[in-house]
């Protein structure tokens, strides 16, 4: 972990709430995609965990969604602002476990860590599949830059863009070797009625410290608690209690 004062290149809206924000600073602690930073946001008491979308030397992209206090101050920060991070939280995607064809499945702001994952897997000579699942099309990001990378399949709730449904509805059409999750509970209780064989869950939750200290983010797995800012965010399927 590391505390890093990034400066903002850009902050621009991508879709209905949800932002893009590119930071130029050291990206060295970020190891693995999955991993996330904590914002320190100006008269807010908390810092904010927000999740990696890509990085390179010297570049951090972030994507968040206007939901609160925290971030509706974000949505109005500016090029060239400081902006201060605790950075190289969690532990990531495995990949070493995908197989040649994994799927990636994404729910609302839980589709950018995927990003990342996708241009590795890629990278390291996998096929991957997608399935990006939103509301509505009003919300609807990323779907041309994960093409890039993977096989892409867009799932929305009212129909408004691809298979109307949810990610599962999608997921239970598909073959494939592994997969890799993020976004709300709701949705991992629905993949696991219908996902074959192995996987990764990453973890949304609210968070206190951000680095394990506080506890406040625990989820029970079969070898006890553990820590969604420290053992997690990624925790496998198999180690999860339901």
């Amino acid at each position: 972990m590391k505390n890093i004062v990034y400066e903002i290149k850009e902050n621009k809206q991508i879709a209905d709430k949800i932002y893009q924000m590119q930071l130029t600073g050291d990206t060295s602690a970020i190891t693995r995609p999955g991993q996330f930073v904590n914002l320190k946001v100006n008269d807010c008491y908390l810092r904010r965990p927000i999740s990696v979308c890509d990085w390179e030397e010297g570049m951090l992209t972030i994507i968040y969604k206007v939901v609160g206090t925290g971030t509706e101050k974000m949505a109005h920060m500016c090029q060239g602002q400081p902006i201060d991070a605790l950075v190289g939280l969690g532990n990531g995607y495995d990949i070493a476990k995908s197989g040649e064809r994994p799927v990636l499945l994404g729910g609302g702001v839980g589709v950018p860590p995927l990003y990342a994952l996708a241009k590795q897997l890629k990278n390291e000579g996998k096929r991957p599949m997608a399935v990006l699942g939103f509301q509505t099309a009003k919300e609807a990001f990323f779907v041309e830059e994960f093409s890039r990378f993977c096989d892409v399949t867009v799932t929305t709730a009212d129909g408004s863009m691809g298979i109307k449904g949810f990610v599962t509805d999608a997921l239970v059409q598909m073959e494939y070797t592994y997969f890799y999750a993020c976004g709300p509970m709701p949705m991992f209780r629905a993949i696991e009625k219908v996902a074959q064989g192995s996987g990764q869950y990453s973890f949304e939750e609210k968070m206190g410290c951000g680095f394990g200290a506080c506890m406040g983010c625990s989820c029970q797995t079969k070898q006890g608690a553990k820590r969604i800012c420290k053992e997690g965010p990624v925790l496998e399927r198999e180690e999860v209690e339901w």
